[in-house]
């Protein structure tokens, strides 16, 4: 993988990770918004017109090609990037820099329900459509872009609970059920020290 030669993570970067469907769109814009509140005004702020997978960018689609889109290296810090990597696949760099990862879970039911949706629109019209029955198949047997949905999930919650001062999990429930101001003092009351780097 070029990232894995190639990124040099920095102490203060900040990553998004989820498995695809999750609810990465949303939590970018709010990681988005906290950590560049002071860079523009709320008439100039880049939300206001641009998506936020433009604002915070995928590994995986577009900053590790070859050549790469973005210079990461000259990206003003602290950083903010997005990925679907399993945990067990994340550059040594990541692991070794202390940045921080905030991680969003979702419901595998509504994960596999968003997924085949999103793949019955972006799917070649030449291909036959893909039934619900084998989705549910290819989802159960772990036939996924970033691996088994159980892998995942269970490399990031382990994760958390052994660096809480730099792993962060959330689920998606919890961030429909509770707003982020909310969610901001759980993470005080759970100490990861998280909250005070956004």
């Amino acid at each position: 993988m070029f990232a894995q030669e190639h990124f040099q993570a920095r102490p203060n970067d900040v990553l998004l990770i989820s498995t695809p469907k999750s609810g990465t769109t949303w939590l970018k814009a709010i990681i988005f918004a906290i950590m560049k509140r002071t860079c523009y005004t709320s008439s100039t702020h880049p939300l206001l017109t641009t998506n936020p997978h433009d604002c915070v960018p995928f590994f995986e689609f577009g900053l590790f090609w070859k050549p790469p889109v973005v210079d990461v290296d000259n990206l003003p810090s602290p950083r903010i990037f997005a990925t679907h990597i399993p945990y067990s696949s994340l550059p040594k760099t990541i692991l070794d820099s202390g940045c921080k990862i905030v991680y969003v879970c979702r419901d595998p039911k509504d994960v596999l329900i968003s997924m085949w949706y999103f793949l019955a629109k972006v799917r070649s019209k030449e291909l036959p459509p893909l039934s619900l029955e084998e989705a549910v198949d290819l989802f159960s047997r772990g036939i996924s872009g970033s691996g088994p949905f159980w892998d995942h999930v269970q490399g990031y919650w382990k994760a958390s609970l052994e660096c809480p001062e730099r792993i962060f999990f959330i689920t998606y429930e919890e961030m429909k059920r509770d707003t982020f101001w909310g969610n901001l003092s759980r993470w005080k009351r759970r100490g990861s020290g998280l909250w005070r780097k956004l």
